[in-house]
C-alpha cells in the first residue's frame, strides 16, 4: 500500500472516530460528578441527566461557548445535545468545564427533550481549575465552587425540575456578564 492511500485511510478513519457516539466519551466527566459530594446523590434520584464532557468558552465583551454531550436515561444513551451560550458585559479570556443537568422527572426530561431549550443569565469568575459563580436563570438559582477538578460543590437542588452543575477544567475567563445557554437535543 502506498504512502498515500495509507495517510488517507488515516485521516479518513480519525474524521470517522470524531463522529461516532460512544458512551466511553462520556466516562470521565460522568466519573468527576459522581465523585462530588454536592452532585453524586442526583444520580440515584433523577430521571434522567444530560452530560457535557467539554465546554470550550471564550469572549472580549462579546462572548461564547459550545459544546456537545449525551442524554441518559436508565443508564444508556437515549440522544445527543448541543449546548450553545452567548454573552455579553464584562469578560476576558476563555476556560473549558464539563456540565451535567439532571432532570428530575419525565415532565423534565420530555421538555428538555422536545427541541430548544432556554435559560440563563450568570455572572461567574474562573482561574485556571480553582472556580467560583452564581447564577439567576429559569432553572433557578444556584452558585457553584471548584477548587479541582474533582471537586464541585453545588448550594441550590431542583427548580422546575432541573439541577445544573459544571466543574472547571482549565483557562483563565474573568466575567460578569448577561447571557444565556441554548440545548438542542434529539432524545
Amino acid at each position: 500500500m502506498n504512502l498515500k492511500l495509507k495517510l488517507t485511510a488515516l485521516c479518513g478513519s480519525l474524521l470517522l472516530s470524531g463522529c461516532v457516539s460512544t458512551p466511553g466519551k462520556y466516562l470521565d466527566a460522568k466519573t468527576l460528578f459522581q465523585n462530588a459530594s454536592a452532585s453524586s446523590p442526583y444520580f440515584e434520584t433523577s430521571y434522567a441527566y444530560a452530560l457535557y464532557p467539554n465546554i470550550g468558552k471564550g469572549g472580549v465583551v462579546l462572548g461564547g461557548a459550545r459544546g456537545a454531550g449525551g442524554v441518559f436515561k436508565d443508564g444508556q444513551i437515549a440522544g445527543e445535545s448541543t449546548v450553545t451560550q452567548i454573552t455579553a458585559g464584562l469578560q476576558f479570556g476563555g476556560q473549558a468545564y464539563s456540565q451535567i443537568i439532571f432532570l428530575e422527572d419525565e415532565r423534565a426530561y420530555e421538555e428538555f427533550c422536545n427541541g430548544s431549550f432556554e435559560f440563563g443569565a450568570n455572572a461567574s469568575a474562573i482561574v485556571i481549575t480553582a472556580s467560583a459563580s452564581a447564577s439567576a436563570s429559569s432553572s433557578g438559582a444556584s452558585a457553584t465552587a471548584s477548587t479541582s477538578s474533582s471537586d464541585a460543590d453545588v448550594y441550590g437542588g431542583y427548580h422546575k425540575g432541573m439541577a445544573v452543575f459544571t466543574i472547571a477544567k482549565g483557562g483563565a475567563m474573568y466575567e460578569a456578564s448577561l447571557g444565556g445557554q441554548k440545548f438542542n437535543s434529539n432524545c
